[in-house]
């Protein structure tokens, strides 16, 4: 009797690698799109907390923070003009949020872009102004309706 190996052979491990590599081309785009839904949506749930919280310090304190205040101001009592006279003793959030790329929010107010009253955006994946798809400027003002 004839000793006989048994095993894969090389055809069969072609046709696994084959199926394998077919998969992860049909599969792989779409778990990355959503990844970039996702970050997306992150920064559109940002802006929403940022202005909620803005409006409630404009209610302690009469007008939004300023551009150079920023919205450090929303976890630290400013110590430049105006300097609000019924900021909340603990501030206004615990910490500021960042872009979903690690950069913190940029804040203009009076606002530049939009027509509400201040400006909230990021500036996409590359962190510099324009670009396309993850690089795209994200602001506040977009994809929203205004009345800040």
């Amino acid at each position: 009797m004839r000793n006989r190996q048994t095993g894969f052979s090389l055809i069969e491990i072609m046709v696994v690698l084959v199926i394998i590599g077919l998969l992860v081309s049909v599969v792989a785009p779409n778990v990355l799109d959503r990844a970039d839904d996702a970050r997306i949506q992150k920064v559109e749930a940002d802006f929403k907390a940022i202005e909620t919280t803005l409006k409630i310090y404009r209610l302690d304190n009469y007008s939004y923070p300023t551009s150079e205040q920023g919205l450090e101001a929303l976890i630290a009592k400013p110590t430049i003009d105006p300097i609000p006279t019924n900021w909340k003793k603990n501030g206004y959030l615990s910490s500021l949020p960042v872009d979903p790329w690690g950069r913190p929010y940029n804040y203009l107010s009076p606002a530049e872009y939009g027509n509400g009253e201040f400006d909230i955006f990021t500036l996409g994946a590359d962190g510099v102004t324009g670009g396309e798809n993850q690089n795209t400027d994200r602001g506040n003002w977009m994809n929203s309706v205004e009345g800040n």
